[in-house]
C-alpha cells in the first residue's frame, strides 16, 4: 500500500480574467502547476502521482507521474480520480490544488505523519481579519479565533474517502466539506501562509522574487579545418572557431552572463585555457556545472537575450535550430531566450570575416 499525490489542474479559472487558465501561466520559468509537482516529487513521498487536467500536458516524463482527464466540476475531477486509482493499492491520498504553487515539502511531511493516527488531516490558516456573517437582513460577528480558513493538499484514508464519493450527489468545493457533510473527523493542522491560493490577476503580485542581472562577451577568430559550434550545435560553415575548447562565442558568452548575476567570477577562472584537463572540451560540458551551481543557490533562469555578431552565417537562416538547442540546453522554454543577429558593416576582423563574437544579457531569480 502506498500514498498518492492528486494534483488538480482542471479548473475553469473564471475569476483569474486571464485567457491563459491561471494553472498554466507562467511563473519562475515553468507553468504554475509545475511547482506544485516538483515539490511532490523532491519529497519523495509518493509512488504515484497524478495529474487531473482538461488540457493536455507536455514533457511529464516522469515514470511515476500519471495524467487523467478532469471533470466538468472540482468534486468531478477528484471523483474522476479516485476511480482510476481504486484498484491501484493505495492507502492515502493528498489532494492538492495547482493554484497553490508555494507548497512545502515541510509541509508534506507533517500531513503525512498525522496521517498514522488520522483518517482525514487539513491544513488552516486562522483568519487575520474580522469576519461577518450575514443573514437576511442581520450581520453578525464571528469569532475569528475559531474562522478556519482550510488550504490544500487535504489528506484522506484512500478507501473512506472513495466510499464517500460513491454516494454522494451535493456540488462541494473540496473534500473537507465532503467530510463534515457527512459528519467525519478531521484532524485540522496549522498550515503555512507562503501555501496561499491564486485566484485573481491581482494574487500574481504576491509571488515577489529577487531578481539578478549578468553580462557575457566572448569573441573567437575563424579557422579553417574546424567544425563551427553556436549555441551547442554544429553549424555548417567553412570555418570554426579557434579556442582551447570548441569555441562556442554563444555558450560562453551564457555562462559569463550567468555567472555574472551569480557574482561567481568568470569562465575564465573557471576554465583555464592553460589547463590540458578542458582542451577540446565541448562548451555544453561547460555550462553543465554552471546550471547545476543556479540549482544548489535556488535560482531560475528568467529569461537570455543574445546578440550575435558576424557576417556569415546567416543568423536569421539557424536561428529557430539555436534557439531548440539553447532550450533543451538550459531547460527553458526557448520563448523566454531571444537571439538577434548583428553585422559590423564589413568593419574590422568581424567585418572581413575573421571572427564571430557574441554578447549576452541574462536575467536570474532567487
Amino acid at each position: 500500500m502506498s500514498d498518492c499525490f492528486i494534483l488538480l489542474t482542471a479548473g475553469k479559472s473564471k475569476r483569474f480574467k486571464s485567457p491563459l487558465k491561471k494553472q498554466f501561466i507562467m511563473y519562475k520559468n515553468k507553468p504554475l502547476f509545475h511547482h506544485s509537482l516538483k515539490t511532490a516529487l523532491d519529497s519523495k513521498l509518493f509512488k504515484k502521482i497524478l495529474i487531473v487536467s482538461n488540457k493536455k500536458i507536455k514533457k511529464i516524463n516522469y515514470r511515476n507521474v500519471h495524467l487523467i482527464k478532469g471533470g466538468k466540476e472540482r468534486h468531478n475531477s477528484t471523483e474522476n480520480a479516485l476511480k482510476y486509482l481504486q484498484n491501484k493499492r493505495i492507502k492515502n491520498v493528498f489532494i492538492h490544488d495547482a493554484a497553490r504553487p508555494n507548497l512545502s515539502i515541510n509541509l508534506l511531511k507533517k500531513l503525512k505523519n498525522r496521517l498514522k493516527k488520522n483518517s482525514a488531516v487539513v491544513p488552516y490558516l486562522n483568519s487575520e481579519n474580522s469576519v461577518k456573517y450575514k443573514t437576511n437582513n442581520n450581520i453578525n460577528n464571528l469569532d475569528r479565533e475559531k474562522i478556519l480558513l482550510t488550504q490544500t493538499p487535504q489528506c484522506f484514508n484512500f478507501k473512506e474517502l472513495f466510499n464517500l464519493y460513491k454516494t454522494n450527489k451535493e456540488k462541494i468545493t473540496d473534500e473537507a466539506s465532503l467530510y463534515l457533510n457527512n459528519n467525519k473527523k478531521i484532524k485540522f493542522i496549522l498550515g503555512e501562509k507562503k501555501n496561499f491560493k491564486i485566484t485573481t490577476l491581482e494574487d500574481i503580485k504576491k509571488l515577489k522574487y529577487e531578481v539578478y542581472y549578468g553580462i557575457g562577451f566572448d569573441i573567437h577568430r575563424l579557422i579553417k579545418n574546424k567544425k563551427l559550434f553556436l549555441g551547442g550545435m554544429h553549424i555548417p560553415f567553412h570555418s570554426g572557431l579557434k579556442g582551447h575548447s570548441d569555441g562556442d562565442v554563444i555558450l560562453h558568452a551564457i555562462i559569463d552572463g550567468l555567472l555574472g548575476a551569480m557574482r561567481k567570477s568568470d569562465i575564465g577562472t573557471l576554465f583555464p585555457s592553460n589547463s590540458s584537463k578542458f582542451k577540446n572540451i565541448r562548451s555544453k560540458n561547460m555550462l553543465s556545472p554552471i546550471l547545476k551551481l543556479l540549482n544548489e543557490n535556488d535560482l531560475i533562469i528568467n529569461n537570455i537575450d543574445i546578440n550575435l555578431i558576424c557576417e556569415n552565417p546567416k543568423v536569421s537562416k539557424i536561428k529557430g535550430k539555436i534557439l531548440n538547442s539553447l532550450s533543451n540546453l538550459l531547460s527553458i522554454d526557448k520563448n523566454l531566450i531571444n537571439l538577434k543577429g548583428k553585422t559590423v558593416e564589413k568593419l574590422g576582423i568581424i567585418g572581413k570575416e575573421q571572427a564571430i563574437a557574441c554578447e549576452v544579457i541574462c536575467s536570474i531569480s532567487k
